[in-house]
């Protein structure tokens, strides 16, 4: 999961690349922004050793095509998903999702049609007033985010990733985060990415969420600041089946900040939706 990702799926954006690990019932991760697969890279591995796991980088991420004019939100998003799905033949996998994956797979799940064993939410994008801080800053003037110095961009974009871990990262494992926004292309494909982010696509699902019909977990990291606790109580809430589990002294990026205790709960078995009914 350190490497390049052997595997391409063409779209009318561009090319998603994509990889599969291990054998046995399959396991599909998705990442948010601003990540990529690579925040799987502990995780995958180890779910390998009994699943078949695909990972992919969403289009205009990590290894994924980046350029001008790409469709690259929520919904787009969702129809690069399904369209995976179909690809891989997969009719019913386990999806685990962070960040605005959670947004594509419950976009997926409850508009689009796609099927699911199980579903793990994982700090992520579903409910509420989420689209603040840096996305309405970034959607409402991104004309001028973009003409920033590529030195002032990378900081900020540096900034923006420390911020989302509260154990902090290894300086390798910072770079490799950082290094599909650097330099100019990399800025441009920052911003393009965090200019089409929009909540009414969220907005969109929220009053069905009381019908996901699988097993569903929510993970979070208590010291999430991108999406503080009460985030995730109210996907709790809305979701009336789901199981919630809280990481300690983790932050948004738990993947990065408590690998082996997500691990913990991600090979636990599900609670039954019916006996939560």
């Amino acid at each position: 999961m350190n490497g390049e990702l052997t595997r391409t799926y063409q779209t009318p954006d561009g090319t998603v690349r994509w990889d599969v690990l291990g054998e046995g019932d399959p396991v599909v991760l998705i990442h948010g922004t601003p990540f990529s697969s690579r925040i799987w890279r502990e995780i995958a591995p180890a779910l390998a050793q009994d699943h078949q796991v695909y990972v992919f980088d969403l289009l205009g991420f990590g290894q994924s095509e980046q350029r001008a004019g790409q469709d690259l939100g929520l919904a787009a998003h969702t129809r690069v998903f399904t369209g995976l799905l179909d690809h891989w033949g997969l009719e019913s996998p386990r999806v685990i999702a962070h960040d605005i994956g959670g947004a594509v797979a419950l976009r997926a799940l409850l508009l689009e049609g796609a099927r699911y064993a199980d579903l793990t939410l994982v700090d992520a994008v579903g409910c509420g007033d989420w689209g603040t801080g840096l996305f309405r800053l970034v959607r409402e003037n991104a004309h001028l985010f973009e003409q920033l110095p590529v030195y002032a961009h990378e900081a900020l974009a540096e900034s923006h990733l420390r911020f989302a871990s509260h154990a902090g990262y290894r300086p390798d494992v910072l770079a490799a985060h950082l290094d599909p926004w650097r330099g100019e292309e990399g800025r441009a494909a920052y911003y393009r990415q965090y200019g089409q982010l929009e909540q009414a696509a969220t907005d969109e699902f929220q009053h069905l969420l009381g019908s996901v019909p699988v097993p569903t977990r929510i993970i979070w990291g208590r010291e999430d600041g991108f999406l503080p606790p009460p985030f995730a109580e109210q996907l709790h809430a809305l979701i009336p089946h789901s199981e919630l589990h809280w990481l300690e002294g983790a932050g948004h990026a738990t993947p990065e900040d408590a690998p082996a205790r997500l691990l913990a709960l991600l090979t636990r078995e599900f609670r039954p939706v019916a006996a939560a009914a």
